[in-house]
């Protein structure tokens, strides 16, 4: 139990927030916007760059490449940049397991 919680305090938590963003992308309804983090759309800013990125990354995962587009063009950048940092925190802790 111990080595468990050895290892536990050795994962960034970057890493955990990562991961737990691409989870919570994968269970959201893109169909329905029940409510928004966007401080911009919460101003009353009907223009955000950002707004319907996350329901857009949800429909390129359920392979709804046309209405993920429609939504927001930038969703496949997106996942490809937030993988892209998980493969490196992933590198960097093997690394610092290997090598002290």
């Amino acid at each position: 139990m111990n080595e468990v919680k050895q290892w536990a305090k050795q994962i960034p938590l970057e890493l955990i927030f990562w991961i737990g963003s691409i989870a919570a992308i994968l269970t959201i309804n893109p169909a329905v916007e029940a409510f928004s983090l966007c401080p911009l759309h919460n101003l009353g800013i009907e223009w955000c760059p950002g707004c319907g990125l996350g329901r857009a990354m949800n429909l390129l995962a359920r392979g709804e490449f046309q209405a993920s587009w429609q939504l927001h063009p930038a969703a496949s950048l997106a996942y490809g940049a937030i993988f892209h940092r998980i493969w490196v925190l992933i590198k960097q802790l093997k690394q610092r397991a290997h090598y002290g």
